[in-house]
């Protein structure tokens, strides 16, 4: 688990990293092993480091120069599926300097744009800063395992601002957030709860991507466009081949979450009615 924040200011550079670096404390239970920020003019990221693979050589913010551009992420996830999505990539062309899964998003989204989620097959929550074109890209899994929410305003009594992180309470170190409890939030949580609807939260002007979700930031509008949705569709296995082919997809997700430079632990339940 690894934890990551960042803000857009409109026409104001930032001067210092007092406000990334607060907004990137609050999250180092998530990510122990490393903390950084990257600034540059109008944009801050940060981020804290849970290392499993390329310890030494995974740190982020990542940046990555690609024909005269800098394209710079923040990424919190697994992927299932990087020395697939690694080789193609090779094949194309492109030199990796990692063996972590951050380093494969990035090239993917310079690839293949807004469109890279559609080859990922994991858990995720990302940010990608693209300095040539002034943007930043926002993408979370189709389940939404990783957490990731925003929050922005274009009032002009304030500097106009766009802000995201892995949790809410960094967003509400940004000066600012104005923690205010949302009523349709707050009912939400008493009569469902913990719980709520895709997207919104228990404060008013703080919302979640929604599972399956990527959003664009531009020209201080944001965008958002959903990349996947569940299907339903019908199945002409009988039971023998039904049986075998949820054994393989089982066998195939435990295996694939089983990579890492670090020790592996396994924790088992059991429910039970007294």
């Amino acid at each position: 688990m690894c934890g990551f924040c960042g803000y857009v200011k409109k026409d104001e550079k930032i001067l210092n990293d007092k406000c990334i670096t607060d907004m990137t404390n609050v999250l180092k239970k998530r990510g122990p092993n490393a903390q950084n920020t990257y600034i540059y003019e109008n944009v801050a990221l940060g981020h804290t480091r849970l290392s499993i693979i390329d310890v030494t050589y995974g740190t982020q913010p990542m940046s990555k120069l690609h024909n005269g551009n800098e394209y710079i992420i923040v990424y919190n996830g697994e992927l299932y599926n990087t020395d697939e999505i690694r080789n193609e990539l090779k094949n194309k062309g492109y030199k990796f300097t990692t063996k972590c899964d951050t380093e494969v998003v990035l090239v993917s989204f310079i690839e293949y744009g807004k469109k890279c989620v559609n080859y990922l097959n994991g858990i995720f929550a990302f940010a990608i800063f693209d300095k040539t074109n002034n943007l930043v890209f926002l993408a979370r899994d189709r389940l939404g395992i990783k957490p990731l929410f925003y929050s922005y305003s274009i009032d002009s009594a304030s500097t106009p601002y766009f802000v995201f992180a892995s949790e809410i309470k960094s967003i509400l170190k940004y000066p600012d957030v104005t923690p205010i409890l949302d009523k349709t939030g707050l009912m939400e949580l008493i009569w469902l709860g913990p719980a709520h609807s895709p997207g919104n939260t228990y404060f008013k002007n703080i919302h979640e991507l929604k599972a399956g979700y990527t959003a664009v930031f531009s020209n201080f509008k944001l965008t958002e466009e959903k990349y996947w949705d569940l299907e339903t569709k019908p199945s002409f296995d009988d039971e023998e081949a039904a049986i075998n082919n949820i054994h393989d997809l089982v066998v195939d997700a435990t295996n694939r979450q089983l990579v890492s430079d670090v020790g592996l632990c396994s924790m088992l339940s059991r429910w039970f009615r007294l």
